[in-house]
């Protein structure tokens, strides 16, 4: 056997992106697993779940023990820094370790980070992981200063320096966790519905690349690419139209100061965060139904969050007025929308949409549930959300690992699981004859 030969006889297939994606998030999975089961993890020394692994690593938020009660301090700062590293995603945390050690990043890496944090172009990708661990630590820095003397206040001096720290994390990554359990269990961030401080800390579901491409034209609107003015100009509406919603049908009965941050807070924590100021047992199916909806959207690509992205809901929502106006192509600020992205689109609604259905049916079937309390539950999982009806902590084996199935295909991306598992690599395609098909 000559050398040739014996060195295409050891070659390995490389992973692709999506794989390198898929096998980095069960990766940190395992290990923090693996330390929570240590007995300095929980007050009660009982060791570790892995529904509350995932549903950190996929910044989500459902939990099925409170949080502050359950685990010691150990246990919440090995939960904090999964948080971190779920909300800015294993390749970008990966790529600091590189960029602080000095070692070169080849085009592979670079190629990887490109789909990691969906953005547009390899070129630059170092530049912007730089941004965005800047980014993500001066703002974590800046939410923990806001609310360390909010919860120093309530809490004495060490408690609410800990208490600033820990929320400003996991609101940045839209992780949903929070310390709230000595106030009243599982009562996230109700106590605080007037506040504004705390209202306001939820910012991680823009997306690095927005706001990188915000600050290189300063602010500047017009200037912005389609990608950035699509991004705000749908959270936008989708933040105010909501809160219209909640504020004079579903928290009409509340004080006017906490209807109107508790209107504007569900507004944005349904697509991004995961706490909850008010409770959700007063909000009539009609309400649930809009949450569902929001959560399915989630927040924008290369963010702290999940859902089908914003993006994705304005390719729809364009596509189908082009079809009302016959039109042959789907525009947006002046801009044609290519094929593929429709398709992917396309893709990605019947693919949450099959998963959110079928995984909340399973649920009430196994579990004797009302339909809708399960549907918003796995709503929430596959968004990464977190919210809840108070369900999470009486489900069955089988129904929390269909939710942990879910949050880590929310986390990771739909289409990343299915590149990664099903149809790892591009291959040849044939090309069959056309025919026509009617819809509609």
């Amino acid at each position: 056997m000559n050398n040739e030969t014996k060195r295409v006889f050891r070659r390995r297939p490389e992973l692709t992106s999506s794989q390198i994606i898929f096998f980095g998030f069960l990766g940190v999975i395992l290990i923090g697993t693996l330390l929570l089961m240590l007995p300095i993890a929980t007050r009660d020394r009982q060791g570790a779940s892995l529904f509350t692994v995932t549903s950190a690593t996929c910044v989500t938020g459902l939990v099925v023990k409170d949080t502050v009660t359950y685990w010691s301090l150990f246990g919440q700062v090995i939960l904090m820094l999964l948080l971190q590293i779920g909300g800015m995603g294993i390749v970008t945390a990966s790529l600091a370790v590189f960029l602080f050690s000095g070692k070169r990043i080849s085009l592979r890496q670079r190629s990887t980070m490109q789909e990691s944090i969906s953005a547009a172009q390899v070129g630059g990708i170092v530049r912007l992981t730089g941004f965005i661990l800047k980014t993500s630590l001066l703002l974590e820095l800046v939410g923990a200063a806001f609310l360390t003397p909010v919860f120093v206040r309530d809490f004495g001096l060490a408690r609410g320096i800990w208490y600033g720290l820990f929320h400003s994390v996991s609101a940045f990554c839209n992780g949903g966790f929070d310390l709230m359990g000595h106030l009243e269990p599982y009562s996230s961030l109700c106590w605080y519905v007037a506040n504004p401080v705390v209202n306001v800390i939820v910012i991680g579901g823009l997306g690095f690349s927005v706001w990188d491409d915000l600050r290189k034209n300063r602010f500047r609107f017009r200037f912005c690419t389609m990608q950035t003015k699509t991004v705000l100009t749908v959270t936008g509406i989708l933040i105010f139209l909501p809160a219209l919603y909640f504020f004079f049908f579903e928290l009409a009965e509340m004080p006017l100061p906490q209807r109107f941050w508790g209107s504007l807070f569900q507004s944005v924590t349904m697509r991004t965060a995961g706490f909850n100021t008010v409770d959700y047992a007063q909000i009539s199916e009609g309400g649930l139904l809009v949450m569902i909806f929001l959560m399915l959207i989630g927040g924008s690509p290369g963010s702290t969050a999940g859902g089908m992205k914003t993006t994705t809901f304005a390719v729809l929502a364009a596509t189908a007025f082009a079809v009302f106006r016959r039109k042959d192509a789907t525009q947006m600020f002046h801009r044609r929308v290519p094929s593929a992205v429709i398709r992917n689109a396309v893709a990605i609604l019947f693919l949450y949409l099959t998963v959110f259905v079928t995984g909340g049916i399973i649920i009430s079937r196994l579990e004797g549930l009302p339909l809708i309390s399960c549907l918003f539950e796995t709503a929430s999982a596959i968004g990464t959300v977190g919210v809840s009806l108070g369900i999470t902590r009486e489900l069955g084996t089988v129904s929390r690992l269909i939710l942990v199935l879910m949050m880590f295909c929310g986390r990771v991306g739909g289409l990343t699981v299915v590149f990664a598992t099903i149809s790892p690599r591009a291959g040849s395609e044939l090309h069959y004859p056309q025919e026509n098909l009617i819809v509609g």
